[in-house]
Parts: C-alpha cells; sequence; structure tokens
C-alpha cells in the first residue's frame, strides 16, 4: 500500500510519500514541501499548493491520503488559513479518486514516537529511524511522513474517512439552485 501524508499549511505544505513493503516494513518513497511564500496572495498560494500536490499525485501515484484532523487554535485568523490549504489537499485528493484518512496529532505521534505529546524533533528523528533515511527531513515532509506512517500502521481505520464520491455527491448538491422560501 502507498499513502500520501500531507502535513497542510498555507505558506508551506509538507508530503511524504510511504509505502509497506513485503512483512510490513515501511518504505520511504519521497518526501518534500510545497513553499507558496507568505508575500503572495492567498489564491496563488492556495493555486501553487494545488499544482504541487497534482505533480506529487501524477508521479508517485498514492493509493490512499493521510491528513491530520483539525485541531482548535486560539489563533483564529491561522486556523482559517490552515483550513483553506487543508481544503485544497482534500480537493486535490478527491480529483484523482482517492480516500482520504484523518487523524488526530496525538494519535500521528502516539504512533510514531510512542507518545502523544512528542516534540517536533522526537517525530522528525523518529521517522529518520523508521525509514531508515540517511538525513533528517524538513519538519513540514517529516510531519506528512509521520501521517503516512500512522496510516499504515492503523490501516484503513482513519477517524474520518472520505471517499471521492462522498465529494462528487456534495458538489451535486451544492450545485443545485436553492429555491427561497419567501
Amino acid at each position: 500500500m502507498r499513502v500520501l501524508g500531507i502535513d497542510p499549511g498555507s505558506i508551506n505544505t509538507g508530503y511524504g510519500v510511504v509505502e509497506k513493503g513485503g512483512a510490513g516494513k515501511l518504505l520511504h518513497i519521497a518526501d518534500g514541501t510545497i513553499s507558496a511564500g507568505a508575500d503572495m496572495p492567498l489564491p496563488e498560494r492556495l493555486l501553487k499548493i494545488s499544482e504541487g500536490l497534482k505533480e506529487v499525485f501524477n508521479e508517485f501515484k498514492p493509493e490512499a491520503v493521510a491528513i491530520e484532523s483539525l485541531f482548535f487554535s486560539k489563533n483564529v485568523r491561522s486556523a482559517i488559513m490552515l483550513g483553506h490549504a487543508r481544503g485544497v489537499a482534500l480537493l486535490s485528493a478527491a480529483s484523482n479518486g482517492l480516500e482520504v484518512f484523518e487523524y488526530a496529532p496525538r494519535a500521528v505521534k502516539q504512533a510514531v514516537v510512542g507518545y502523544g505529546a512528542a516534540t517536533k524533533d522526537q517525530v522528525q528523528k523518529m521517522v529518520k529511524a523508521l525509514l531508515k533515511t540517511p538525513a533528517v527531513s524538513k519538519a513540514d515532509a517529516a510531519d506528512a511522513l509521520a501521517i503516512a506512517i500512522c496510516h499504515i500502521h492503523h490501516g484503513p481505520k482513519g477517524t474520518l474517512k472520505y471517499s471521492a464520491a462522498d465529494y462528487k455527491e456534495l458538489v451535486k448538491a451544492a450545485s443545485k439552485p436553492v429555491k427561497p422560501s419567501i
């Protein structure tokens, strides 16, 4: 099974592709960061994220997508910006006909480090050890790899699952004209 983990962000979106090999061995396929830059207007950043993810889908052909579930933030503006980037990631997966599985940040850390309150540094080091990579991946990419690893460990039972058919039904329902009730 080949899984694409996505760590969405409106400035940097991390991605990581992990495959489950024979005897459950984890294989590092690729990782990276799609950098949209803070200076660009939001619509242009979202387009850059969308185009970057399209390249990742086309090159690595994942069978499933895993993403962190939303968490509550004290900074409303940051949470909204994250929501935009996350929406692009969800739409990209649906456009490719892939199921999306969500995992709480604590569940990802628990699956990779064994401790739900692990630091970013601990996650990076464990991802390096689990995938036997020569170098530690950058934070956003390491988080994305950790999300993919979490999905491989948990199997197709993320806390919330979306399929391409679900999105098509939502789009179909949303595109119907609404008759005002006066």
